[in-house]
């Protein structure tokens, strides 16, 4: 699979995680990141996505400690949250 292939599908993934709130976290994340990533970090985003909405949602927010795997510059700007767009209504 392609580099651009496994973007679309994380892409994708990330915006139907089956909660609007992780949606917006996870899918505001791939929006504003996920061309930038290389492969390892792709796989770091990839690895992220099989947790669960409530754990990453936590390690987001700082209400959570992420595993040691998770650590690093890609959980730094996961926390930022700079990328969470306000819903219309």
């Amino acid at each position: 699979m392609t580099l651009d292939h496994r973007r679309r599908a994380a892409k994708f993934r990330a915006w139907h995680r089956g909660t609007r709130e992780a949606d917006f976290i996870v899918g505001g994340f791939a929006d504003r990141y996920l061309d930038a990533l290389d492969d390892a970090g792709l796989a770091w985003f990839e690895a992220l996505l099989d947790e669960q909405d409530v754990d990453v949602m936590a390690w987001a927010l700082g209400t959570g400690t992420a595993p040691a795997r998770y650590e690093g510059p890609h959980l730094d700007a996961l926390k930022r949250l700079d990328f969470v767009r306000k819903a219309a209504r």
